[in-house]
C-alpha cells in the first residue's frame, strides 16, 4: 500500500530533531494540529476566551462530526472529556452497581481501571472477576461466556493494554455481551488512531479514548462514546452534573441533556477541543486502514530485529499485535534503557507493573521497555533504535 511518508514527516516538525517511538505515551502533533492549538490560544489572548469560542463555534462542533465519522456513530453519542481516564470514569461510575453485582474484566486490564473496579467493590459491594487469558495471551472469549451468570452487570476491558502489543478480541467480546444483554465498556485509549475502531461492529455500549496518543492530538483532550440507547435509559446516572449537562428547571427540579454531552463539563479546554477535531480529520485524511497497515509493517519488522539481539526477549502477546513493541534485555533494567535512549535523542518509555499489575504479576514481569511506532516513523528511526539497543549500556 502506497503511503506518502515524506509528506507525513514534513508535516511533523518534531521528526527533524529526534526519533520518537513513544506514540503510545503521547505522539508528536502534526503541524496543522499544533497550529490549531497555538492560533486559538493567541486569539484568546488578544480577544478573550468567550469571544473566541463564539466566533469559532463551527470548529468546536466539528469535534462531534469528526468523532462520529471516526467511530461510526452519531454525533449526539459523543462527549468531549478532558482525558480518557475521566471519560472512562464518567461511564463506569454512571452505571448502577450494587452488592453481589459482578464486573468481568481481563488479566491485562489497565491499572487505573482496576483501581476503579476495586473502589466500587469496596464502596458498593460489587465483585470484580478476572477472566483468564487464552494460550495466546488475549482474553479467552469462551471462558468469558462461561463465567456469565445472573449477577453479571458489566463487561469491561482494555482493547489494547498499555504494557504490550496485544490486541484483545473486542468484537468477539461484543458479540458475547449482546447475546447476554450485558453492558460493555471498552477502553480504546491505545487503539483509536492506530487502527479502524467501529463501535457498531464491536458492539460496545461505551468507549473511551484519548487525543494525545495515536490520534496525535493535544494533551488534555479525550472523548467518550455512549450508545444512544443508554443515553435514553433511566438507569444510568452521570456521577457529576453541571448546567451544561443539565438544565435547572426550578428550585427542586432539573432535566438532563438528551445527548452524550450530559457527560461533559461546561468549562473545558476549548483550544484542545477544536484541535482534537482537527487531529481526527487529519487521521481520517490518511485513512485508518492505511495507518493500520503502515503501523503493522513497522512494528512487526521492529520485533524481528530486536529478537535477533542477544539477551533481548520480546514480551508482546496476542494472535494480533499492534504498534506497541515491548521487550526486556538481560543485564539492563528497562528504565536504564529508556534513559539511555532518551539521552541519545530516541524517545521510548518503560512500562512497569502499575499500569498492568495483574497481567504482569501473573507473567512474572516487573517492567518492560516499550517502543511504540506510528506511521511517521521511517527506517532510519528503526535503525537508530535497534543499533542503540544492540550497543547496550
Amino acid at each position: 500500500m502506497s503511503f506518502d511518508l515524506a509528506r507525513a514527516r514534513a508535516e511533523t516538525r518534531g521528526c527533524a530533531n529526534l526519533v520518537h517511538l513513544n506514540h503510545a505515551g503521547a505522539s508528536l502533533m502534526p503541524a496543522p494540529v499544533a497550529d490549531a492549538v497555538v492560533d486559538w490560544l493567541r486569539e484568546e489572548e488578544m480577544t478573550g476566551g468567550y469571544e473566541t469560542a463564539r466566533r469559532h463555534d463551527d470548529r468546536l462542533e466539528n469535534f462531534y462530526d469528526a468523532s462520529a465519522r471516526l467511530l461510526n456513530c452519531h454525533r449526539d453519542e459523543v462527549a468531549f472529556v478532558e482525558n480518557a481516564t475521566r471519560a472512562w470514569d464518567m461511564a463506569f461510575y454512571a452505571l448502577a452497581l450494587g452488592p453481589g453485582d459482578r464486573i468481568l474484566t481481563a488479566e491485562c486490564e489497565y491499572g487505573s481501571n482496576m483501581i476503579a473496579y476495586l473502589h466500587r467493590a469496596k464502596r458498593d459491594g460489587c465483585e470484580v472477576v478476572i477472566v483468564p487469558s487464552d494460550n495466546q495471551g488475549q482474553l479467552d472469549v469462551a471462558a468469558l461466556e462461561s463465567m456469565i451468570d445472573a449477577r453479571t452487570r458489566l463487561i469491561s476491558i482494555s482493547h489494547i493494554p498499555t504494557g504490550g502489543g496485544l490486541i484483545n478480541p473486542a468484537e468477539a467480546v461484543g458479540a458475547v455481551a449482546r447475546r447476554h444483554r450485558i453492558p460493555y465498556l471498552l477502553d480504546a485509549c491505545q487503539s483509536v488512531g492506530q487502527m479502524p475502531v467501529d463501535v457498531e461492529a464491536i458492539g460496545c455500549d461505551f468507549l473511551s479514548a484519548t487525543g494525545r496518543k495515536y490520534l496525535r492530538g493535544p494533551r488534555g483532550t479525550g472523548l467518550l462514546y455512549v450508545k444512544r440507547d443508554w443515553i435514553e435509559a433511566k438507569d444510568i446516572d452521570p456521577p457529576l452534573l453541571d448546567q451544561h449537562a443539565a438544565t435547572l428547571v426550578s428550585e427542586r427540579e432539573y432535566t438532563m441533556r438528551r445527548d452524550a454531552r450530559r457527560f461533559e463539563n461546561w468549562e473545558c479546554f476549548f483550544a484542545g477541543k477544536a484541535a482534537l477535531g482537527t487531529a481526527i480529520d487529519y487521521a481520517l485524511g490518511w485513512g485508518m486502514e492505511a495507518i493500520r497497515e503502515r503501523v503493522k509493517v513497522l512494528a512487526d519488522g521492529l520485533r524481528v530485529r530486536l529478537a535477533e539481539i542477544p539477551g533481548v526477549t520480546i514480551t508482546d502477546l496476542g494472535a494480533e499485535k499492534c504498534g506497541i513493541v515491548t521487550f526486556t534485555k538481560h543485564g539492563e533494567k528497562p528504565v536504564e534503557i529508556r534513559d539511555r535512549c532518551i539521552a541519545k535523542g530516541i524517545n521510548i518509555s518503560s512500562s512497569a507493573g502499575s499500569g498492568s499489575r495483574v497481567g504482569f504479576e501473573r507473567r512474572g514481569l516487573e517492567a518492560v521497555v516499550r517502543a511504540s511506532v506510528h506511521y511517521v516513523n521511517d527506517d532510519e528511526d528503526i535503525d537508530r533504535f535497534v543499533a542503540e539497543i544492540r550497543r547496550g549500556g
